[in-house]
Formats: structure tokens, C-alpha cells, sequence
């Protein structure tokens, strides 16, 4: 996610706090089908995370977390797939992975890359609160996101060619961009916002049984890709990846932020990679 204003969401995804009347972490019509509802879960997170030409629904986004990590197996398959051919019509394992975290990155509009940069940038900046926040603010890249871009960028890369076969590729993948997600849920309804408005504000509240939920999933997904124990590992790092950047955020600019969800996509990304690299 991102504040700032070139967000990748400005033109091309739906405000979520303008696609539905209900207040925000308020639930799920009870009239209505759980398929259903289900179904507009998907599209709702499709459709804010992805550039996937998916079907327009209403409804906020905090109402969808449990669908968070059904958005990361998407972009996980994607990124799988772009390896597989990469790797099938004889590339080098580093190109196709090169190749894989570019759809990746594509295929979400580089949303999280985005607030990953702003949140480096505002780190490096000196002031206080206010002034990182206007820092956030500013859609201009600093050399400090620039740095983090290319570091996160290289990490990913070096990780996925160091597994090299396909199938290990594609569990690594799924199961970053599904964690990654489904960790974001646990910030949102635990942590309080930095400011009153802005991307974060609008996505809402979700109640902590729907960011629970959203982990139950990522999880579930995570042991089918890379098998149980390498699964609860990443968890591990992921988790350890949110509350980093939490204490971090608390600290530095009081609260979270759509730019600080971004990188707390991010780090825990680059960090279940890593750890997957000694494990599968």
C-alpha cells in the first residue's frame, strides 16, 4: 500500500472506502450468501492489489482482509509462471528470476515497492514526526528509496535464483506473496493510524478475528506450497518482519500509514525468502 502521490492506486483501483456505505470492520451483510460474499472478497483485494482486469464490486476493504492472502497467491502464480517459461526456454536462473519479481511487481503496479521507498526515504530524513509524514507525502523518489528499491529488488532476485528449480521457485513465491499479505491485517486492527487521512484511513479498521483469519489462510496456503515446517517459518519471519516495521512506525512517525503497510509487505517478503533459501 501507498500514500503518496504517485500511488499506483490513484487511476486505476477503487478508493475503498468509497465502494461501499458500511462502516469501516463493520462485517458482512448477514443476508447475504457466504459464497457470495466470499467471491466479493476476492475481487474487492483483486482489484486493490492487483492490476488484474477483475470484476468491480463494492464494499471496504477492511470488511475483505481474509482475502488478502488469496490476492498474494495471484500474484504468486504469476511470478511462478514467469519463472517456469523463463527457465524452460534456457535462460539463467538469475534472468528468469529477474523476470519473475518484475511480473510481480507489474502485475501489483509495484503498490508496496511504492510505500517500501517512501518509508526509507522519510526514515532518512532528519525532523521529527510531521516532517516525515509530509515526507511520505511527497511523491518524489530520495536517494534512500531509491537504495531500498534496488537492495529489496537484488534480495528477491538472489533468493529465488538460489533455489533454481521451477517447483521450488513457485512454493517460495506463493508462499512469500501470501504471508506477506496475510500478516498485513494484524497491523491494521492492532496499531493506531499516524494521521486521520489518506489510504490507510479509508481502507478502514478490519476487527482482529478477520486479521486472524486472513493469517489462518496465508498459512494454510503457505504449508500446501513449501510443506509444514518451512511454512511455520516463514510465518516466523514474517511476523517478525511486522512488528519490526511496527515498533519502527510507532516510533518514527506515530502509527502506521499505507506507505508503512507497503514496506511492511516488503520486509517480510524479503525475509521469508531468505529464510525459504535454507529450507526447501
Amino acid at each position: 500500500m501507498s500514500d503518496s502521490g504517485h500511488s499506483p492506486t490513484d487511476d486505476s483501483t477503487p478508493d475503498p472506502a468509497a465502494q461501499g456505505s458500511g462502516q469501516a470492520g463493520a462485517g458482512h451483510p448477514k443476508s447475504v450468501h457466504p459464497l457470495a460474499l466470499w467471491q466479493r472478497d476476492v475481487w474487492l483485494c483483486l482489484g486493490f492489489f492487483t492490476r488484474l482486469p477483475v470484476k468491480s464490486v463494492e464494499g471496504t476493504l477492511s470488511e475483505a482482509v481474509r482475502a488478502f492472502p488469496l490476492a498474494g497467491l495471484a500474484v504468486g502464480l504469476i511470478g511462478a509462471l514467469v519463472y517456469y517459461l523463463g527457465f524452460h526456454i534456457g535462460l539463467s536462473a538469475p534472468l528468469a528470476a529477474l523476470l519473475a519479481v518484475a511480473a510481480t511487481g507489474i502485475v501489483t503496479g509495484a503498490l508496496h515497492e511504492d510505500g517500501w521507498a517512501d518509508v526509507c526515504d522519510a526514515l532518512g530524513a532528519r525532523g521529527g514526526i510531521e516532517q516525515r509524514l509530509e515526507i511520505l507525502r511527497d511523491s518524489r523518489l530520495g536517494s534512500y528509496g531509491g537504495l531500498a528499491l534496488i537492495f529489496a529488488t537484488l534480495i528477491k532476485v538472489m533468493a529465488l535464483a538460489a533455489l533454481t528449480a521451477p517447483e521450488l521457485v513457485a512454493g517460495a513465491l506463493v508462499a512469500a506473496h501470501t504471508l506477506s499479505r496475510g500478516v498485513l491485517p494484524l497491523m491494521m486492527s492492532r496499531m493506531t493510524l499516524a494521521r486521520a487521512e489518506g489510504l490507510a484511513a479509508r481502507a478502514g479498521r478490519p476487527s482482529v478475528t478477520a486479521a486472524n483469519w486472513s493469517l489462518a489462510i496465508a498459512l494454510i496456503i503457505a504449508v500446501v506450497a513449501v510443506a509444514p515446517v518451512a511454512a511455520l517459518v516463514a510465518l516466523l519471519a514474517a511476523l517478525a518482519a511486522t512488528w519490526l516495521i511496527a515498533k519502527l512506525a510507532q516510533k518514527k512517525f506515530g502509527g502506521y500509514t499505507g506507505d508503512v503497510l507497503g514496506a511492511v509487505e516488503q520486509v517480510a517478503e524479503m525475509a521469508i525468502l531468505v529464510n525459504l533459501v535454507t529450507l526447501i
